[in-house]
């Protein structure tokens, strides 16, 4: 039973009171454990609101990305456990069937929601059961910037299956209302009035003869011409709004009318990012941070997690303006993640040369195709668990092609409290089959520097992936890259350790608390292989052992063995580190690791007991 009890039967005071204690309980609980703030707190008012109107464990309640979910975890009988968010063995910080049977669908990416409401609504429908179930998705804060929901709402918009889709929009999404004629409007066109009358009209014009049709269609288009609702309006979907997101006694009143109609409705309701945390309210161009924070001092929103060493991201945002000074052809994309990526530096230096092109991956992949083409040097910078968005456009639009396009892939390996949805575990499969593709990896901020060099000049598709935070080795050797070419990091005889990207400091930590002396190898690149020397090593180091931050299945260890097949070499025994064929949970990242057995004294004591 959740602490709050049944909230189809609380007033509208109760409801408010109950908004602000989750609310509290949000901000107490995100400070100390991090996660995603501003706008977990700007939807609270509509959660609460979709809960005093519909039973969640009947309808689908479906969360784009589902971040913006915390609320409604915490008035489904979750309220003692959400300390745990985000934690290992604790509380999602997405929605999560396992988790909770009011959980309809597992959500970490963006723009999803309307696609799962039509599933929901066919399947509904299929069933029998529209009059006692209906799909609502809450969708927004940047999300109807990806085509997804466009694709979505075209067919739903054409079907005609009931649904509600609540648009909460924190001007991150789409346009600012049009003034007070906007507001006056959007009162009457959330009235039953105004809905009744509008269906008559529509009665009405279809009666009319087909010489009075189109006069009477051009008036009517015209009336709607002067709401922000006829994009909605023109795809099918009946539209009220813009509404105050934070008013729960009209967002109660408009889901009750919705949900009357039987058909798809788009409720626009315009919420603050932060809302009720005056800290990240007035945070102005600084959104972005107040989006997904670490921990932090409620009192003054300074973080307490300060770390001295620069994280990968920091040298790839300091090194890709070192090389657009140099360089006048180099250019680049994120796709929503200035901040996260490191593009906003280059961004604000270079304004004409960078974009942000908001959740549009598919988008950003093709349209650097073109730039590599006209003679430019574009870097595409895109976390791994988002790449995997635009897998058709690198295919068909860059390889296929075989443009100069280098991907800088953020977030490979284990991202930690972000969990399944965005552990960056895939990368090195689902990009090594790709003809025309080479695969490389720097593996510490002295070779992050060299890979970036090696990729400016690259002339056809490249990606190179490195992790979240810092490098675990401090290897400073500036040997530049070369195509398909490896470098050996510490020499030693009869063991071989393979790493790769931040798997060469997995594999320097466990060497060190070894009695055993391993060779340690800096593979750099996956595709091409460094044949000539893995066939060298061959002959000296006959067990083999593969560090990698990346899935077993088609990763470097794939690679290797096939090289060992292909060059008949059947008297090495190899054993790889990488991840199982399993989805990662979320947690701290050394915790996961720990679960995973892949720390470097777990590694080591392994290895040993097979000496």
């Amino acid at each position: 039973m959740s602490r709050f009890g049944d909230l189809k039967t609380k007033s509208i005071k109760e409801l408010e009171e109950i908004a602000n204690q989750v609310r509290q309980k949000i901000l107490e609980t995100v400070s100390k454990n991090g996660g995603h703030l501003s706008s977990t707190l700007g939807a609270t008012d509509i959660i609460v609101a979709m809960h005093a109107v519909f039973d969640a464990k009947e309808n689908p309640f479906i969360f784009d990305v589902s971040h913006q979910a915390y609320a409604h975890k915490l008035v489904t009988n979750r309220w003692d456990s959400f300390d745990t968010l985000r934690q290992f063995g604790g509380l999602s910080g997405y929605t999560k069937p396992k988790e909770s049977d009011s959980d309809y669908y597992m959500a970490g990416h963006s723009s999803t929601s309307i696609s799962i409401a039509t599933g929901a609504a066919k399947a509904i429908a299929l069933r029998g059961e529209e009059g006692r179930r209906i799909p609502i998705a809450l969708v927004g804060d940047g999300s109807m910037s990806a085509g997804m929901v466009y694709e979505a709402m075209n067919e739903l918009g054409d079907r005609k299956y009931p649904a509600i889709i609540i648009l909460n929009d924190n001007e991150m999404s789409i346009a600012s209302p049009i003034g007070a004629l906007s507001r006056i409007l959007s009162q009457k066109m959330a009235s039953p009035f105004y809905q009744k009358f509008k269906a008559k009209t529509k009665e009405m014009l279809e009666a009319l003869p087909d010489s009075a049709t189109y006069l009477a269609k051009r008036l009517e288009e015209s009336f709607h011409l002067i709401t922000p609702g006829i994009l909605f309006e023109e795809l099918g979907l009946e539209y009220i709004g813009p509404i105050d997101g934070h008013d729960i006694g009209s967002l109660v009143e408009t889901l009750k009318l919705a949900k009357d109609l039987k058909r798809p409705v788009i409720i626009h309701a315009q919420t603050t990012k932060g809302k009720g945390y005056e800290v990240a309210e007035g945070a102005g161009s600084d959104k972005e941070h107040w989006h997904g924070v670490g921990a932090f001092d409620i009192a003054t929103g300074e973080s307490l997690k300060k770390s001295a060493q620069k994280t990968a991201t920091a040298i790839f945002s300091e090194t890709l303006v070192e090389l657009a000074d140099r360089d006048d052809k180099v250019v680049g994309v994120t796709a929503a993640m200035p901040s996260g990526t490191g593009l906003s530096k280059a961004i604000e230096k270079y304004p004409d040369r960078f974009w942000d092109v908001a959740i549009a991956e598919q988008h950003a992949v093709t349209s650097m195709g073109p730039l590599a083409k006209e003679g430019f040097k574009p870097f595409c910078a895109i976390y791994s668990t988002f790449l995997q968005r635009g897998y058709d456009q690198l295919i068909h639009d860059i390889c296929l092609m075989n443009l100069g396009v280098a991907f800088a892939i953020d977030r490979a390996g284990i991202v930690g409290e972000d969990g399944e949805t965005h552990q960056g575990a895939f990368d090195i499969s689902y990009l090594r089959a790709i003809p025309n593709m080479t695969l490389f990896a720097p593996s510490s901020d002295t070779t992050m520097k060299l890979a970036m060099d090696f990729a400016k000049d690259f002339p056809t598709p490249c990606a190179f992936r490195y992790p979240r935070g810092a490098f675990i080795s401090q290897n400073r050797d500036a040997t530049p890259f070369k195509l398909g070419e490896s470098c050996i990091v510490e020499e030693g005889r009869d063991i071989l350790f393979i790493g790769y990207g931040n798997g060469v400091g997995r594999a320097e930590e466990t060497a060190k608390l070894m009695e055993a002396n391993p060779t340690v190898l800096d593979l750099r690149f996956v595709k091409p292989l460094d044949r000539k020397r893995l066939a060298q090593l061959a002959q000296t180091h006959k067990q083999w052992y593969i560090f990698s931050d990346s899935a077993k299945m088609g990763g470097v260890g794939s690679a290797i063995l096939e090289f060992l097949n292909e060059e008949k070499i059947s008297d090495i025994t190899l054993e790889s580190f990488e991840y199982e064929d399993s989805f990662i949970t979320h947690g701290n990242t050394k915790l996961v690791e720990e679960s995973l057995g892949i720390l470097p004294e777990q590694l080591a004591k392994k290895i040993e007991g097979k000496l």
